[in-house]
């Protein structure tokens, strides 16, 4: 399942107050297309999941909605932003930490 850090949840807390007015919604993530073997993913702030969208984040937390394709690709994955060097917020899918052997 996909890991949510808590810099990202804040950050989904955020961007989906902002985009509503309110505190609400959530951020979905959806297939966009595929190219060759690198599949693309869209990123949007969305005010509900649609039908079939795997829901993750507890009540009255950030929320993030995930179409049944993203989810599979997502599945053993982190979430979390990182800053450029202007100070721009950015999402970032990354790997899970692997165990190390005899840990």
């Amino acid at each position: 399942m996909l890991t949510v850090t808590e810099a990202a949840a804040e950050a989904i807390t955020a961007l989906t107050g902002q985009e509503n007015g309110q505190d609400g919604g959530g951020l979905r993530f959806a297939m966009h297309s595929q190219q060759g073997d690198s599949p693309q993913l869209a990123v949007s702030v969305a005010p509900e999941p649609e039908s079939g969208d795997k829901v993750l984040g507890a009540d009255g937390g950030p929320k993030v909605y995930l179409e049944p394709e993203a989810a599979a690709l997502l599945d053993d994955k982190v979430l979390d932003v990182q800053q450029d060097e202007t100070g721009e917020v950015a999402f970032a899918v990354l790997p899970q930490a692997q165990p190390q052997p005899g840990s």
